[in-house]
């Protein structure tokens, strides 16, 4: 496969990640103006069983179904491929329906074990209502997933891409009228409100699956035609092929879920030991700044990783099948390095800028609170984009089973570690909890990638240290000019000039961090090629 196809299939999915998680990001604004952090603590409740549900019930089928077609199309043998898409269309809504009745049914199971304290604001029926709100979109979302892993994996990125951003925004729509009308139209409950919103995740569904029909439509002939050359074709029995189709997924479980989990082990944690050390009255807010509102903020260096992971998978089984070494030792440096450059200044720029970040998104209201735990937070970003990235890199190469260890690695380390920092620290030893669970998957993956493939390693961390070198200068830039902002402008604390500062400071930080990176031809050495747009900015 060409590296100009590689990155135009990363930059496609990545455009499409990146927009839809920028309305993620956006809509929570008007959302937390309306439900507040106690909502967005109800919210959350209810999406990490949910996300959890999503990976189980489709069992990773949809990314192995990926990597499935991919490899059946490389040898010629499209009907193998359209066989095990077809049966798996059938596994695919069983287990939804399934999922589907489980959460439904466990709703009030989980929502005892999370709401602990009577000090708390939401109470058991309200998680219990929430949950089974978001519980309908299991029906049809591991079907509509694996449609999109069946195209991926004929390297198209379209269908996945446009359906995405569809979801996102018929969900969005959803969610924020319904939200409006229930808590200023008609004064409804809190809990009414959060459960429509969480409803969205099935409306959105109904959109995503609307667009993958129109696709399915309008390409179904070409994919006809090739089945019809096929001159061969294998009549592999259904056991021996699913049965390859879940050794590849098996591994993907986990790591579709690997933050749910995380989150999820806060929910059943961070109330009771909260509350444990005095501090119930503030354990929601807390706990909605760093499983949603926080979270929000510091997903978005990872969103590059996401792309790169559903784009690079195909690409790096392709060239590891066919046994082409340099093209996959390339196109794995090269991602590593593409995500190095890109989330190492963005969570440092986040992590110094907490302040005017979450008072630009969020308001002043709980300005103190939401920023300090932000600025914790924010470094983990870069561990979370490296453990999505080398998971699906160990995937490629055929190590699949190697993420399953280092995820639960990762797991019990939050397990252990969790209730002991927060009764030590109180909220952030949450987050340092996550951070060390999850540098300890990623520093595993990579240690079995380089194991496994013999990585050179001396380009990544060469580039690495001059990366560090140019985010000290941005590091230097950003607190003067903001030590000059505060001395003479903005004396008073308000979101306009938040969001002034913010803009100000992002704007330049960035600007010196790739103008440095530019001249020194970092850029051109990490993407591979000149960027012309720069050349405009920078001469």
């Amino acid at each position: 496969m060409a590296l100009s196809k590689i990155v135009k299939g990363t930059m496609l999915l990545t455009g499409a990640t990146m927009i839809s998680k920028m309305l993620g990001i956006l809509y929570v604004i008007p959302f937390e103006a309306l439900v507040g952090h106690e909502g967005g603590a109800l919210f959350a409740y209810a999406y990490n069983p949910y996300m959890i549900l999503i990976s189980i019930s489709t069992m990773g089928v949809p990314l192995a179904m990926s990597k499935f077609v991919s490899k059946y199309h490389s040898l010629g043998d499209y009907y193998t491929a359209r066989r095990m898409f077809n049966s798996g269309l059938i596994f695919m809504l069983g287990t939804g329906i399934l999922a589907f009745l489980f959460l439904f049914f466990s709703a009030e199971f989980f929502a005892k074990r999370i709401i602990t304290n009577q000090q708390l604001t939401n109470s058991v029926d309200d998680v219990t209502f929430v949950i089974q709100m978001v519980s309908f979109a299991l029906i049809i979302v591991p079907g509509m997933s694996l449609v999109r892993g069946y195209f991926q994996g004929q390297e198209s990125m379209a269908p996945t891409a446009v359906s995405q951003v569809m979801e996102q925004i018929v969900r969005i729509i959803f969610l924020l009228t319904g939200t409006y009308i229930v808590i200023k139209l008609i004064d409804g409950e809190l809990s009414a409100a959060v459960g429509l919103a969480t409803f969205a995740a099935f409306i959105g569904a109904i959109a995503s699956c609307l667009v993958l029909w129109f696709y399915w439509k309008s390409r179904k002939p070409y994919m006809d035609r090739q089945l019809k050359g096929q001159q061969k074709k294998h009549a592999y029995p259904m056991t021996s092929l699913y049965k390859e189709l879940l050794s590849y997924a098996g591994p993907f479980v986990l790591i579709g879920i690997a933050t749910p989990i995380y989150q999820l082990i806060d929910q059943f944690t961070f109330n009771r030991a909260m509350s444990d050390i005095g501090l119930a009255q503030t354990a929601e807010s807390a706990l909605s700044v760093i499983i949603l509102y926080g979270h929000k903020l510091v997903i978005i260096p990872v969103t590059l990783a996401t792309g790169l992971s559903l784009a690079l998978l195909p690409a790096i089984t392709k060239s590891y099948t066919a046994k082409k070494r340099d093209v996959f030792i390339h196109q794995i440096n090269q991602s590593l390095q593409i995500i190095v450059l890109v989330t190492i200044p963005a969570v440092v720029g986040l992590a110094l800028l907490s302040r005017e970040a979450y008072g630009s998104f969020y308001g002043v209201e709980q300005l103190e609170l939401g920023s300090h735990l932000l600025s914790w937070y924010a470094p983990v970003a870069l561990f979370y984009a490296l453990f999505t990235l080398t998971a699906s890199i160990l995937q490629g190469v055929d190590q699949q089973n190697f993420a399953l260890i280092s995820l639960g690695a990762g797991v019990l380390i939050k397990l252990a570690l969790n209730v002991p920092l927060i009764h030590l620290l109180g909220a952030e030893g949450a987050i340092i909890a996550t951070g060390l669970a999850v540098i300890t998957a990623s520093v595993l993956n990579l240690w079995k990638i380089h194991q496994i493939v013999r990585l050179p390693l001396k380009p990544l961390v060469k580039r690495t240290v001059l990366i560090l070198i140019f985010t000290i200068i941005m590091i230097v830039s950003i607190l003067l000019l903001k030590w000059i902002l505060n001395l003479f402008f903005f004396d008073e604390v308000s979101r306009v000039s938040l969001l002034v500062q913010l803009l100000l400071l992002t704007g330049i930080g960035g600007y010196v961090f790739l103008w440095f990176s530019y001249k020194s031809t970092l850029l051109e050495r990490v993407l591979g090629g000149r960027v012309r747009y720069l050349e405009r900015i920078f001469f």
